[in-house]
């Protein structure tokens, strides 16, 4: 009897082995047109000899600040020869206010600190910050001399940037917000792979695809 429960137990745990290995297989296939789709024409990257993840984000977009929370921690845990980047997509004229409230915290410093607390503004408190008293009076809420955030949103420097965005939205082609581009060749979306926690797998493997075609190791 001890026998049989034996041979029992091993031909169980051949079979749970053998069924994570064809998971982790099945996983590793990246399915072109249906988990991402390609960039046409590919687009230059700013990460020099890095492997880039590029984000197309809107803080006025709820998917945006769902995946805020499970993609942090990813981030944060990236290989050295992997740069993140996150870009304001700008589908509109609309579109550039928060492009530009984006672009100001960058250039006050305050980019790591304000990134998060802006989405909450806007999806936790309701707060309107497009509207630019409502924004004003929220930054000096948050440490930030309203004067000072203003005269940075409305400087030059600040506007080109937001107009970059914008024309860089319609080169990556992107239609819906949160979109990643992996190296400026590949596009992928939650809405793809089939919700937030699946997006990281596939952005781990177009990380690997990327790399490899650098002449990189897996």
């Amino acid at each position: 009897m001890k026998k049989m429960n034996l041979a029992f137990l091993r031909m169980l745990f051949a079979t749970l082995c053998l069924s994570l290995l064809w998971s982790a297989s099945a996983r590793a296939e990246l399915e072109l047109g249906k988990q991402y789709v390609l960039v046409s024409p590919v687009q230059q990257t700013e990460s020099g000899k890095n492997v880039e993840v590029l984000e197309f984000f809107s803080y006025a977009c709820p998917h945006c600040h769902e995946l805020e929370p499970v993609l942090n921690p990813w981030v944060k845990k990236l290989p050295g020869d992997v740069t993140f980047r996150r870009m304001p997509a700008v589908f509109s004229d609309k579109w550039l206010v928060l492009a530009r409230v984006f672009y100001t915290a960058e250039a006050l410093g305050q980019l790591d600190r304000l990134h998060p607390a802006i989405f909450n503004a806007m999806h936790v408190d309701r707060l309107d910050l497009t509207n630019e008293k409502t924004l004003q009076e929220w930054v000096g809420r948050n440490g930030i001399e309203a004067k000072k955030f203003m005269d940075t949103y409305n400087s030059f420097a600040v506007q080109g940037k937001a107009q970059r965005a914008k024309q860089l939205t319609r080169a990556f082609a992107v239609t819906g917000v949160p979109a990643l581009v992996v190296d400026g060749k590949y596009m992928t979306s939650a809405s793809q792979t089939g919700g937030n926690e699946k997006l990281l797998p596939v952005l781990d493997d177009l990380i690997k695809k990327a790399r490899q075609e650098r002449g990189g190791k897996s």
